[in-house]
């Protein structure tokens, strides 16, 4: 179930470092404006994904539980519900990107190629919405070889279309941030086209014109386990727009390193996310066919898979942390800031793919609010406390440690609500089956 999602999240994680390759190469502004864009687009995807979770979740249990009439509600519900956002981020890319750029800078420069690229993306935004919501779908039925496609196509016409929109190839203009956010959009919609076509084409959910109307119980099943997630997310917008504002006070070089960790961080978190999505239909399912057994050992492969990729990870950003940066042609402030900066926040990567692994659980089992809560107090109450007082009495290379302080309290969170969820969720399937 994972492993075609990984990879494809994978090659998405490629489209962002090369994405970021590029505009570095055009300029460092470019760079800068894109990194401050990232809290914007990170709440997008908040409410893409967690929306899609929470009818995955759904899904996945009305599926287990043989309630094909609900399967298909929450399936089609879903998809509504991906419209409406649509049409919201619409309106707040069209009416507050200018405001979202000016809280950080009064720059022109950086002032329009952020309004810019955000305008195009969240107004073209349809693409995807439908996209993450339909590879949920396919996903939640057991097909996880159609989502790796949808979104590996994507990512690929996104990378062949970055350094032509870019740079002008071709005889075409060279449109620098603004060309790379119409090569991101143009990637979305044939994601968006694919996806659409191959839910059509799948046996176990059909896409029904009567079930697009929401019904209130299934909207609020889908919200249990979604909004939760939505709210998780978001809270790495508020995250990643304070340390931003805390990094820009120090300079836009540091702004530009943080950018440029998250983009590769992304490939090694990416796949533990694809590994959280084919963990949520399987013990989503088992929990509704009350089969602990099968929970338990997908948990354990799971947290196996999780370490191990975390590990490499971590690995990879403690000793070689200067041929990362090199990518992106990287200044020398940058370079001097991203040295000590990787290697720090890396510590961080272990602990985290823990927390990641066992929030499939919470989410499967209905349980949604337990990773918000966590989420919460990882971000909100440890990273960006501790990351402004370490910034503010030692100093910028202090701050990174912010962030092994808050995954840590994280991973203590994480093993007591799972011991709890345990005990009350699984435990009492085993008397169930006896």
């Amino acid at each position: 179930m994972s492993f075609p999602i990984m990879i494809s999240m994978m090659v998405q994680a490629l489209y962002n470092i090369v994405d970021s390759i590029f505009l570095a190469q055009y300029s460092e502004a470019a760079l800068t404006a894109v990194s401050l864009a990232f809290p914007m687009q990170n709440l997008l995807i908040a409410v893409a994904v967690g929306t899609s979770l929470g009818v995955n979740s759904l899904l996945a249990r009305k599926l287990g539980a043989k309630d094909y009439v609900g399967a298909e509600k929450a399936a089609n519900n879903g998809l509504t519900l991906s419209f409406f956002s649509w049409i919201l981020f619409a309106v707040i890319g069209l009416f507050f990107s200018k405001a979202f750029f000016g809280f950080f800078t009064e720059d022109p420069t950086l002032l329009q190629m952020g309004t810019q690229y955000v305008t195009i993306c969240f107004f073209f935004s349809i693409a995807i919405f439908v996209d993450i919501t339909c590879e949920r779908i396919l996903q939640a039925t057991g097909d996880t070889i159609h989502p790796m496609i949808i979104q590996s196509t994507g990512a690929i016409v996104n990378i062949i279309l970055d350094p032509i929109l870019i740079f002008g190839l071709f005889g075409l203009p060279s449109m620098g941030v603004l060309g790379a956010a119409i090569a991101t959009v143009i990637g979305q919609h044939v994601a968006a086209f694919l996806a659409i076509y191959y839910v059509r084409k799948n046996k176990e959910v059909k896409i029904r014109a009567k079930y697009f109307k929401l019904e209130k119980r299934t909207v609020i099943d889908i919200y249990a386990v979604g909004l939760p997630s939505i709210i998780m997310m978001a809270i790495g917008t508020i995250m990643t727009t304070s340390l931003n504002k805390l990094l820009i006070s120090f300079s836009t070089a540091a702004v530009s390193v943080f950018g440029v960790y998250f983009r590769l961080q992304s490939f090694v978190f990416m796949p533990i996310f694809g590994l959280n999505s084919g963990m949520i239909p399987i013990l989503g399912y088992n929990y509704g066919a009350k089969n602990p057994k099968r929970m338990i050992e997908t948990i354990k492969v799971g947290l196996i898979v999780s370490l191990i990729i975390m590990t490499t990870g971590f690995a990879i950003f403690l000793f070689f942390p200067g041929t990362l940066l090199s990518w992106f042609n990287a200044s020398g402030e940058m370079m001097a800031i991203g040295k000590i900066a990787l290697p720090r926040i890396s510590l961080c990567f272990i602990s985290a793919g823990i927390c990641i692994a066992l929030g499939a659980l919470f989410q499967a089992v209905g349980d949604g609010y337990i990773s918000m809560l966590i989420s919460i107090t990882r971000q909100l109450i440890f990273l960006l406390p501790v990351a402004y007082l370490l910034g503010h009495f030692i100093g910028l290379d202090a701050i990174w440690y912010a962030f092994i302080i808050a995954e840590s309290s994280a991973l203590a969170l994480s093993l007591f609500f799972f011991a709890r969820v345990y005990k009350r969720r699984i435990k009492p399937l085993y008397a169930t089956n006896k």
